[in-house]
């Protein structure tokens, strides 16, 4: 498995370096000089607020007091960040963002059921986000043109996404077996009855309130974070609709989660912006620079997120081997 993702992360690396040379590497370095370091600064700022709104929707979730709603914050930070830089897939982040709540005094089963139900509202956000984005497409392209092969796969894809997420719904609702071998594999040492996980889990589903609460801030959220590219573009001078913006953000998210195996999505975001902004009015070297901006401001939040977790975790380990000495 190890050497399968370092070689992910090569054949992605090679693909960014092809993509980013065929553009001109003279072109792309001079539109990520042109945002200078105080504009780099003030997206970091910004970015402060998707965090929140996804902190938040996990918060909804859980039957936790006002207090405890900076931990939600804190471990949606740790869940991206892990997801993000660390060579696991999609599903380690899930594990790390919970275990980051379980050691700020969340529940173990309530840590992991809500998570496992945020990622479905978060699927079930991203689904309308697509949507927008396609509808977007279709106005710009017109009715007819020589892009409806990609309108018709774009409408495939959401399509196939939409019965994944039902199907997902119908997994955690009906298939709770299932779900608890994954408790009991992954925290083992948490959850001592798996079984509540997925009691847990089908008490939230019967609070639709909650349910449509969290998806609604996912949006927000989906929506906020294509807003920050799209004040990364204004401060390189490009002067792009918000609407385009976010047509492009929603179909590259549509590529990343297709690619979700890919470490890092290395290359794959590369070529995807490359790709799909030149139909919005975006110059391909503007797109590739958008997307190290992108990777710049990732690891200048997710690096220190990583580091503090893992001194929380040193700091557990201590105290509990100091208790059993």
């Amino acid at each position: 498995m190890k050497l399968g993702v370092l070689i992910a992360i090569v054949l992605g690396l090679i693909l960014a370096t092809a993509v980013i040379g065929y553009f001109g590497v003279g072109q792309v370095l001079h539109a990520l000089a042109a945002i200078g370091w105080h504009s780099f600064a003030a997206l970091l700022a910004y970015s402060v607020l998707p965090i929140l709104i996804l902190g938040s929707a996990w918060f909804v979730l859980a039957d936790q007091p006002p207090a405890k709603f900076g931990v939600f914050v804190w471990a949606r930070m740790v869940r991206d960040a892990a997801a993000e830089h660390l060579p696991l897939s999609q599903f380690g982040g899930f594990v790390i963002g919970a275990r980051a709540a379980i050691l700020h005094g969340v529940g173990a089963t309530e840590s992991f059921a809500t998570t496992v139900v945020d990622a479905t509202c978060e699927l079930l956000a991203q689904i309308a986000f697509i949507g927008i984005g396609i509808t977007v497409l279709v106005i710009r392209l017109g009715h007819k043109s020589a892009h409806d092969g990609l309108v018709w796969a774009s409408v495939v894809g959401l399509v196939l996404l939409a019965v994944g997420a039902g199907a997902f719904i119908v997994l955690q609702r009906k298939s709770g077996r299932l779900l608890e071998k994954l408790a009991e594999r992954f925290l083992p040492s948490s959850v001592a009855h798996a079984s509540a996980v997925a009691q847990a889990m089908n008490a939230l589903y019967e609070r639709p309130g909650r349910i449509a609460a969290a998806s609604a801030l996912h949006l927000a959220a989906w929506t906020a974070s294509a807003t920050g590219s799209w004040i990364a573009l204004r401060l390189t001078g490009v002067e792009l609709g918000l609407a385009e913006v976010l047509a492009i953000e929603s179909l590259l998210g549509a590529v990343r989660s297709a690619a979700f195996a890919a470490p890092m999505a290395i290359g794959v975001q590369e070529a995807g912006y490359a790709l799909v902004g030149p139909l919005f009015g975006l110059q391909p070297d503007m797109a590739l620079a958008l997307s190290l901006i992108k990777r710049a401001r990732d690891l200048a939040i997710g690096l220190p997120a990583l580091l503090i977790w893992q001194g929380f975790e040193a700091k557990k380990l201590i105290g509990t081997a100091l208790e059993g000495a």
